[in-house]
């Protein structure tokens, strides 16, 4: 008894009876698949290697039986079957394949050359499409076998006698170079684009819509892996056609051919180098999105494994979104693919997925990385089980690429010997990856052992550098800097580094400048469009350590000024563009915005003609694109120099002599402290050790970890924690450097350091007296900018008008002091517009003209959105929602529980949409709205103040906790009853809240009492203050007063 497919055991009459059947089928159905396929369904256990051989037997026996002129009814009959059985979608398509070669081979028996010949040549073509796809057998030989195949059909389909099955046979021999394993990779791919390009000349559109399609698609294919040509236009040239096949191929008319396009079309978005990355993965994401409608598991299991597999790849590549969610998901998909992808079934997809697969746990953010590099070195080495060199050459290299990197990266066992196996690995992949045959794959490689010399511990540590620096050099041969501007700025970076490390400080710092410049243009060529500025701030995440490090050569250059322009390039820059764009017209007289307006235009004009390869003459494009920036720039700088045109100079000159700066900057390896004034030509700079930011670092989590538990009442040690932090930032030298003449501070932190009140740091006097802070110590106010550049901007804003109010006051009606503190307020304020309770809705926000306010006051719930800072939000009312929350990002939970519906709150992504081009102030009387992302390693600001200051207000003032509704009630009534006095926003918020922390219980009632409001609306306040002795001072404490502080001008 013969085995069969799920092992069930088979006799050898049932393979002949369902044999005879279906020829039988197949013969008077004239090959209909609804007829044929629903028989093969019912016996998909019949469908194996037996069935083959019985086949093969069962054609002799008939052929026997039949007069020799019956006998091409038979191959006629096999014929048909053939192309059915390959087409099947059901059952072991390694089994389905073999059948089909069977029948095309006993067709070939009967079908000789000399006498069929069109016969002859249709079945070597169908052979040679069955050997094309076979699983089984080597790869490589399987597709000479194909190619051998063709070139027999093509013996009798000539142009002229058969030129539609010349055509179609021509497309045929173009899939097999394309995937051609042996002779030379790159001329096989020209072969393969001649013959799409021979079959074009028939497969016309109007003549032959199908196939001009399909031939459409196997080019487009070729073009996105071709080697010669340049790399960016043949990945144009595959949208192009992968575009041209989606006219015919819609899916209402062919939802098969209309996924696999779909397909084809992400995977070259998924490569492109020209235009927006960021929006060209989005593209290549939903193409297989698109596809995995059609193609689902149950129906194209296959298929299926395969879009799984290229949907993962983009998850990896992925630059929106949550970086950790997308490697997850990559790897989510990579595991889906694997259920089918076995390495028995399909042993090249299974290693394929596998190399795909230990990709993205090298670069896993989630689990323990030691163990993702583990688990990433285990798939690598899976996959080089199958991608041997002489079988797969040019897959074992990417494999040994990979597999090199994660040793490279590698945290288990001895580094020296993990170094060793990266450089083995990387020379392997040179082997095959020569400059002549693979430039652009020899480059990066180039690029890897370098980096592999540069960390190297064994050998000489001279050599090791001078072979880092000269794979560097080599790569940037490659990589110029018009072709892959991306490769080329992180090879330049790499090679700065190493400079850097060898204290070659003018080297490094030639090479740091060339990639700054590269990557600040790469920023400016992304066009606007969705999700725009969420590019920009990731383009900041990953290139901030290149600042990081050009600050630091700067100043081991002795270039202090230079220094202190780098920072200011690398901070806010997303932030400072939202605002100049905004202010436009004020800054600019108007004829020189018109000039800028016009410019802009034709740059964005020139840009996509770049990046969507619609340039007769890119060289003459890219020559006159940078004319046109340089041009912009120069007329911009003339008024405002900001992002790479910053200028400390011509920045120190727009301060006065009372005013002092702190710039805080953060490095890999120490803190840094930059002090301008007037008073000396270049910033005075203090510099913290490496220990000192791991004792930084070690505050910021431990702050944070107290603050998100609720058991460690974090607030009772706040004062303790503020001493720490003036010790860890060094305060006291701080203020030695600041000339006494300074009245007015500007605190510019960096990073997490805008989440810490440092208004209130302590600081000892000349006389040792340790009980003043910075507030005590500036008389002129204290207050907050993101940067240089964000502060010369709102300098720029005239307000001079304070006496239109808008606020929303208790809009969930829970806030106990709220009111008194809204009735209060807008007693200095004439005309006002208050929203109380249920009536501050969105909605009636959205109907109020906000842009003819001088002052926004929120007294209210807020929240920031730690995880999705755009989502951070104002709680207004009709936003509270009963039952459990829906799984939705739509929805937010504060810390009450109670949840709240985020489109009918104020997120910061409405607020950065508002006018309010007359507004001096905005206050934010709620919880955290002065946070952003703790552990970002982006040098933005993104928070409710920064939407505030897009929105076009000069100063905001917002907390750095949750805040008591009590205390923010009497010190939000004393900050504005400073500013009706005509003190300035800063020293306003600071002299109230020096008065919380100094006053006494009697010295507040007797205040409360002559607050112009109703004796009833006082009660609260006196009732609270009757709990502490007349002498104490309730407030006294910073976690009552310091959480505000005042952002802008």
């Amino acid at each position: 008894m013969a085995k069969g497919f799920g092992d069930q055991k088979i006799s050898p009459q049932a393979y002949i009876k369902f044999l005879d059947k279906v020829l039988q089928a197949t013969k008077e159905s004239k090959g209909n698949k609804k007829v044929v396929y629903p028989l093969l369904q019912a016996n998909l256990d019949k469908l194996d290697d037996n069935f083959a051989k019985e086949l093969r037997r069962r054609v002799k026996v008939r052929r026997a039986e039949v007069r020799l002129s019956q006998e091409s009814d038979i191959a006629a009959v096999i014929g048909n079957f053939s192309n059915l059985i390959v087409e099947f979608p059901r059952g072991s398509r390694a089994n389905n394949i073999e059948i089909a070669i069977v029948c095309c081979q006993n067709a070939l028996e009967i079908y000789t050359r000399e006498a069929f010949p069109d016969s002859w040549a249709m079945a070597q073509m169908n052979l040679g499409n069955a050997y094309r796809d076979r699983i089984r057998g080597e790869k490589a030989q399987n597709l000479e076998d194909a190619i051998t195949c063709f070139r027999h059909a093509l013996e009798i389909y000539t142009r002229d006698a058969f030129p539609d099955h010349w055509a179609m046979t021509k497309m045929n021999f173009g899939a097999a170079y394309s995937d051609r394993i042996r002779g030379e990779k790159a001329q096989n791919l020209e072969d393969a684009i001649a013959c799409y390009q021979n079959a074009l000349e028939i497969y016309t559109r109007s003549a032959f819509r199908n196939d001009w399609a399909m031939t459409q698609m196997n080019l487009g294919a070729a073009y996105r892996n071709r080697i010669r040509g340049e790399k960016a236009q043949n990945l144009e040239d595959a949208i192009t056609c992968f575009r041209e096949a989606l006219k015919v191929y819609t899916r209402s008319a062919f939802p098969n051919y209309w996924a696999k396009t779909q397909v084809n079309l992400g995977n070259a978005y998924g490569d492109r180098i020209r235009g927006e990355k960021a929006q060209n993965l989005e593209d290549a994401i939903a193409c297989f999105q698109n596809a995995l409608e059609i193609y689902t598991r149950k129906a194209f299991p296959d298929d299926w494994a395969m879009t799984k597999m290229n949907l993962g790849n983009a998850y990896g590549d992925r630059i929106r979104g949550e970086k950790a969610q997308n490697l997850e998901d990559a790897i989510t998909c990579f595991r889906n693919a694997l259920e089918v992808y076995t390495r028995d079934a399909f042993p090249d997809d299974w290693a394929k997925t596998k190399m795909n697969l230990g990709v993205a746990y090298r670069n896993r953010i989630g689990g323990e990385k030691a163990q993702n590099l583990e688990d990433a070195i285990t798939c690598f080495r899976n996959a080089l089980e199958v991608y041997t060199r002489d079988t797969f050459p040019d897959d074992w290299a990417k494999t040994k690429i990979n597999l090199g990197n994660a040793y490279h990266n590698r945290i288990g066992g001895e580094k020296a010997q993990n170094l060793e196996a990266a450089i083995t690995c990387f020379r392997n992949a040179l082997e095959i990856y020569t400059r002549d045959t693979f430039p652009d794959h020899w480059a990066r490689v180039q690029i890897n052992l370098g980096n592999a010399y540069n960390k190297r511990i064994e050998g000489e540590k001279a050599q090791n550098i001078e072979d880092a620096i000269a794979c560097y050099g080599n790569a940037l041969e490659v990589h110029t800097r018009d072709a892959f501007p991306d490769h080329w700025a992180k090879a330049q970076k790499n090679l700065g580094i190493t400079y850097q490390d060898e204290q070659q400080f003018d080297n490094a710092y030639t090479a740091f400048k060339t990639a700054i410049d590269t990557v600040e243009l790469l920023r400016d060529e992304i066009i606007s469009g969705s999700g725009i500025e969420e590019d920009k701030e990731k383009l900041a995440e990953e290139w901030n350590k290149l600042y990081q490090r050009m600050v630091e050569v700067c100043l081991e250059l002795g270039e202090i000024n230079q220094a202190i322009e780098y920072v200011e390039r690398s901070k806010t820059r997303n932030l400072v563009e939202l605002i100049l764009t905004r202010d436009f017209h004020n800054i600019f007289p108007t004829e020189t915005a018109t000039q800028l307006q016009q410019l802009q235009k034709q740059i964005a004009i020139n840009q996509k003609r770049l990046q969507t390869g619609a340039a007769d003459d890119r060289t003459n494009l890219v020559q006159r694109l940078s004319e046109q920036r340089k041009q912009h720039n120069d007329l911009q700088d003339k008024y405002l120099p900001i992002g790479s045109s910053f200028q400390f100079q011509q920045f120190q000159a727009t301060l006065d002599e009372h005013t002092a700066i702190i710039e805080f900057y953060l490095t890999n390896e120490q803190i840094l402290t930059f002090i301008i004034t007037r008073h000396s030509q270049q910033p005075i700079i203090l510099k913290s050790d490496s220990e000192n930011l791991r004792k930084l670092e070690r505050f910021k989590n431990g702050y944070f970890r107290a603050y998100d538990n609720p058991k460690f009442h974090w607030q009772r040690r706040l004062n303790t924690r503020l001493k720490l932090l003036a010790k860890i930032l060094r305060i006291d030298e701080i203020i030695k450097q600041i000339p006494k003449q300074c009245h007015q501070l500007v605190l510019i932190p960096h990073r997490y350091l805008h989440l810490f009140p440092l208004q209130a740091l302590p600081v000892t006097t000349q006389a040792g007296d340790k009980s003043q802070c910075l507030l005590d110590y500036f008389p002129q106010g204290v207050r907050y900018a993101p940067s240089c550049q964000l502060l010369q901007l709102v300098q720029n804003r005239e307000r001079p008008n304070f006496t239109k109010l808008f606020a929303i006051q208790n809009p969930t009606n829970d806030l106990t002091y709220t009111d008194i503190e809204v009735e209060t307020i807008q007693n200095y304020f004439n005309p006002k517009v208050v929203l109380k309770k249920q009536q501050a809705t969105k909605a009636e926000i959205n109907q109020t003209s906000l842009n003819n306010f001088d002052c926004l006051h929120f007294s209210c719930h807020g929240q920031f959105n730690f995880d999705n800072p755009r989502k951070s939000a104002l709680v207004l009312a009709g936003a509270r929602l009963q039952g459990t929350k829906p799984s939705s990002e739509r929805y937010i939970s504060l810390r009450d529980g109670e949840l709240y519906d985020l489109d009918k709150c104020l997120t910061l992504e409405t607020i950065f949409t508002l006018n309010l081009k007359q507004c001096r102030l905005v206050t934010l009387s709620a919880c955290e709205t002065g946070l952003i992302k703790p552990n970002s390693i982006s040098d933005e600001y993104i928070g409710l103040p920064s939407g505030f200051l897009v929105a076009g207000s000069s100063s905001v003032v917002a907390s750095l906790w949750r805040v008591r509704d009590l205390s923010t009630a009497f010190l939000m009534i004393k900050f504005y009853q400073n500013l009706n006095s005509g003190m300035s926003v800063a020293v306003a918020l600071n002299q109230a809240q020096i008065w919380m922390r100094n006053t006494t219980q009697e010295e507040l009632l007797k205040w409360t009492k002559d607050l112009p409001v109703d004796a009833e609306s006082k009660d609260p306040f006196q009732e609270e203050l009757d709990w502490y002795n007349p002498e104490e001072k309730p407030f006294q404490d910073p976690k009552h007063w310091a959480a505000f502080c005042a952002i802008g001008q």
